[in-house]
């Protein structure tokens, strides 16, 4: 079975509900599709004055002042990257080249010109099925700028203000509840795991997401959103370990075994450490582009400062991300410990109970040697009938002296705490009587009274 990945099924059914019904986007391609609907695809066209529109995909660049945006979903799955490769040769060839496909769809970072064009990607290795697998990309001219992700990325695109889910108070809906029937005077529905997924982003789905007046602000808004998608996993991540680390407090062995047994901190510290990956990627690749945008007459210098401004907070992310893995690393290591401690304690009741046929077997090992001489062996003589009795005696004898040898240790230590704590006791009660002796000889002193 497919995994869902994190987000991607709550974004469909926050597009659907900000948009207020299903409005496809009109599409004319003028060439033969191979894979039809295997991707989503907006564009829209920004008019530079705060303005935009949705338009048909034809992958032409603005006029003037104008500029528009090309935006690429590619289906989080199980396929390859060759089959990700053909899915944008569909729609995006021609105009594209090969070679612009290429450079958008690869893994790795990358930040260079290709055919004239600004092209950066910070694709992460891994199935792309993954919640911890980050892929944007994005080529960039003058007025015009085509990405392409890997699923859903939230607060990237844009929607009307006026059917928007938050904008009213909405009726929470939880699929325990859920049977299909109609509520009355229920307005807007928000399911539970909507809600859910609401509160695990550190934004709003359309607070601060203002139109864009040029390219540069619309690669700024392309960054930003990255950094809250990044930002929104690890938020998700320690929601989940604040839960984990309050469970482990109130739950007991079973608990601790099944954790132990699903290996979930072990696999928690290789998601961190495939977010860290696409972190490190964005680190390799954001000042570039930069650098490369601040040379570019048409770049805004607000803009660049912004993008200064992103490059810190993805150093900050990558500190939160180090904190995230030194705690499931003292998790993982108190589970360890108390593994051990475990262990240890099973193999003390095993060692004491070969301790109590310590004794036997010993005795058994000398009355069974094929020698002469040994005594209380001669059965058949009237005065050594009771020979069993006496080798069941030189037993328990034996037994009784080694657990003295283990109970003498702890008496001992437990005399020399009582005794500690008598000599205590017996210096607070003499300092006592001392200061009240001296309290009363100076209180008679001055009349009954005591100086303070």
């Amino acid at each position: 079975m497919e995994q869902e990945p994190f987000g991607y099924g709550e974004g469909e059914e926050i597009d659907r509900i900000n948009s207020g019904a299903s409005r496809p986007m009109e599409s004319r391609m003028y060439q033969h599709r191979h894979f039809p609907g295997m991707v989503r695809q907006k564009a829209y066209i920004f008019d530079g004055m705060g303005n935009y529109y949705t338009k048909e995909w034809d992958l032409t660049e603005g006029i003037g002042n104008e500029f528009c945006w090309y935006h690429v979903e590619l289906p989080r799955g199980n396929q390859k990257l060759s089959q990700s490769a053909q899915y944008l040769i569909d729609v995006l060839c021609p105009p594209l080249k090969l070679q612009d496909i290429l450079s958008l769809v690869s893994n790795g970072p990358f930040c260079g010109h290709v055919d004239g064009a600004l092209v950066f990607r910070v694709n992460s290795h891994g199935l792309p099925c993954s919640n911890f697998t980050f892929r944007i990309a994005a080529r960039v001219t003058q007025n015009s700028v085509i990405t392409v992700s890997s699923g859903r990325v939230p607060r990237l695109g844009f929607s009307p203000m006026g059917h928007s889910l938050l904008s009213e108070i909405p009726s929470v809906e939880s699929p325990l509840n859920d049977r299909g029937e109609p509520k009355e005077g229920s307005g807007i529905v928000i399911r539970e795991h909507v809600l859910e997924f609401l509160l695990t982003m550190n934004h709003s789905e359309e607070a601060d997401n203002p139109v864009p007046r040029s390219v540069s602000n619309l690669l700024v808004h392309i960054v930003d959103t990255h950094m809250d998608h990044l930002q929104d996993v690890l938020t998700k991540m320690e929601i989940e370990l604040d839960s984990v680390e309050l469970e482990l407090d109130k739950g007991g062995f079973a608990l601790k075994k099944q954790m132990l047994d699903d290996r979930r901190f072990p696999k928690m510290l290789l998601n961190l450490q495939r977010l860290l990956q696409a972190i490190a990627h964005g680190e390799q690749v954001f000042p570039r582009v930069k650098e490369k945008c601040a040379s570019k007459d048409w770049f805004a210098l607000e803009d660049v400062n912004a993008l200064e401004e992103l490059v810190g907070r993805l150093r900050r992310l990558k500190d939160n991300v180090g904190f995230m893995v030194n705690r499931v690393t003292a998790i993982q290591a108190g589970l360890d410990s108390w593994q051990s401690e475990q262990i240890n304690k099973k193999l003390y009741y095993l060692s004491f109970l070969s301790i109590i046929f310590l004794p036997l077997s010993i005795i058994t090992g000398v009355f069974g040697m094929n020698v002469g001489g040994v005594p209380w062996t001669g059965q058949r003589d009237p005065e050594l009938k009771d020979g069993f009795r006496n080798v069941m005696f030189l037993c328990l004898a034996m037994l009784f002296l080694i657990l003295l040898c283990f109970i003498c240790p702890y008496l001992y230590t437990r005399f020399l705490a009582w005794q500690r704590r008598r000599d205590m006791k017996r210096s607070w009660s003499f300092n006592k009587k001392s200061f009240l002796r001296t309290v009363g000889v100076q209180a008679q002193g001055r009349n009954g009274y005591l100086r303070i």
